[in-house]
Parts: structure tokens; sequence; C-alpha cells
């Protein structure tokens, strides 16, 4: 049984959060996922030292002993068979696709991964039953927002009540949801939705008057390129590409048929999902910020085109 608690996205800070004030709950969920396949070992994988979840562990006499391991603070090595390879061989590189840890992981046996607050949601499913109304899931808020942090809402919050409980944004042009591997959306159309997303994801990044989204998705996106484990084509020369051009299409070099034609091309086809993160950002920025882009492309800047994606 393996913990990740890692949280390689910059926008995120909830697994932290979670870590630091309910350690226990998160070391409950880690001995139920335990039993639930009979294993015998557990780790709970780490970036960095954290004080309450080892005086958590100091407090407990667990039946499956729970052994915290520090994974290199690099943005795949929380991969899910990259943690399994670190904890075998101390290299923290994604594997492949196939096989998947649960059919054979550390040690040639099978291994289950998960999210702690996957983890801590097994121990409250345990305590209390599987009924969603009582559960409730944690949020990153930054951005455009009067009191960033993370927050804790019911299952299924709409959008709009979470960024409310964050103090509101009358300035934000738009809404990255799920961090760097995440998708964009306009303000307008993000506001009535649920935040639907998988455990591990729930983050909200709101763009401010007057910033730019291309830029700051260019920014991501050569980020992403530096983070490759540089296994595969689409992380070694697709990332960079795509990095390249957003950074085009910010000097006002049109480079839409470069993208329309690369994007497609890595999608599905990298040894793990950072390629696909990467090329889900880079699509939703061409849709969310098409006036952007257009404006770049005719007089070099979106400053004049600003609330109008």
């Amino acid at each position: 049984m393996v913990a990740n608690g890692c949280e390689s996205d910059p926008f995120s800070s909830k697994d932290r959060a979670l870590l630091e004030l309910a350690p226990h709950l998160v070391l409950d969920g880690i001995q139920v996922a335990a039993r639930a396949v009979g294993a015998t070992e557990a780790y709970l994988c780490l970036h960095e030292g954290n004080r309450s979840v080892m005086a958590a562990l100091a407090e407990r006499r667990d039946a499956v002993p729970v052994k915290v391991v520090a994974v290199p603070p690099r943005y795949v090595a929380s991969e899910e068979t990259a943690l399994v390879h670190f904890l075998a061989t101390g290299d923290a590189r994604p594997t492949g696709k196939f096989p998947r840890p649960t059919e054979r992981g550390l040690r040639g046996r099978p291994t289950l991964v998960h999210n702690v607050e996957t983890l801590a949601r097994f121990a409250i499913v345990a305590r209390t039953g599987a009924d969603r109304s009582v559960h409730t899931d944690l949020v990153t808020v930054t951005g455009a927002v009067a009191r960033p942090g993370v927050l804790e809402v019911p299952a299924d919050t709409p959008i709009s009540a979470i960024l409310a409980r964050a103090g509101g944004s009358v300035t934000a042009r738009a809404v990255l949801i799920g961090g760097y591997g995440g998708t964009w959306m306009p303000r307008a159309l993000a506001d009535p939705l649920p935040l639907g997303r998988e455990p591990g994801l729930s983050s909200l990044h709101l763009l401010p008057e007057p910033n730019c989204g291309l830029e700051l998705t260019r920014n991501i996106l050569f980020a992403l390129a530096g983070e490759s484990a540089r296994q595969c084509g689409p992380c070694m020369f697709g990332l960079p590409a795509i990095a390249a051009d957003f950074a085009d299409l910010l000097s006002g070099r049109d480079a839409t048929g470069r993208l329309a034609h690369r994007l497609p091309l890595l999608s599905g086809r990298g040894a793990c999902a950072h390629p696909d993160g990467a090329v889900r950002l880079a699509a939703s920025a061409l849709r969310v910020f098409a006036a952007d882009v257009r404006a770049h492309l005719t007089v070099g800047s979106c400053r004049i085109t600003a609330g109008a994606a």
C-alpha cells in the first residue's frame, strides 16, 4: 500500500493541509486500504518532512507499519509508477503504463497507490458509511480571490459557491481547474459547475485582469517541459515544441497551425500521462483565450481585449 502525499502541482496545497491538520485520518485510511487488499507493507510518500505526520505515527501501533519516504521534489516523481520505481530502485521516474502497479508493483507484488485525500475518504466511509451527502471535498483556491487557501466544502459544491467562500472575485477573466495539467474555462461558464474532478485534482486558480492567460499557459508549459523524465518522444520533444509555439503566439508569430497538428499527436502517446495534461492545458487555453490569440497576432498584445475571452 503506497500513499501519495507528494502534491507536486504548485497550484495545490490541500494534501499538505490535510496531513498537517488531520494526519490520523490519513493514517486510518492507509490501514483501511491495507486491510482491504491484504497488504503487509505501507509507505507514505512525501516531498518534504511533516512534523504532524511523524508525531501521529509515534502515537500509533498499527497492524500494518507505515514507513515515511522522502521523494525527490519533481513533478513526475509523484506519478504512481514513478513512486513504485523509486521505492524499489531509488529512481523516481515513470516506468510506463503497463503493467499497472495493481498488477505488478513493488518487488513484483500487486501494489495499491492512492492519494492521501482518497485514503482519508476511505477512513470516513469506514466510520460513517458511503452516503455522499455527508462527505466533503478539499479544494485549493488561488489567484484573484480575497481569501486564497484550502477550503473544505460539501461534495459537489458548485464552483461559484467555492469562490464565494474564498471571498469572491470581480476581476477574474478565467478559471484554471485542476492545476498544471488542468483545463481553462471562462469564468462565466465555470461558475455554475460543480468542481467535478477526481480526488487529487482539486484546485482553482482565478486569472486576474489584466493578466494574459496565454502568457501563464506558456510559463506552465515550459515548466512541464522542464519536469519531463525524458524517457519518451512526446515528453522530450513534444512538450518543448508546444511551449515554444505558445511563446511564438505571444510574440505575434502565428503558431496555431503547428499546434493544431502537434497537440493530437502528443495525446495518449507518452510513457505516462504527463504529456496528456500539457495537451489538455494548451488546447483549453486556445479555446478560452481565442480572442487574445487574435489580438497578439494582429496588434501584438491582448491587453486591449482583456475581459473579452
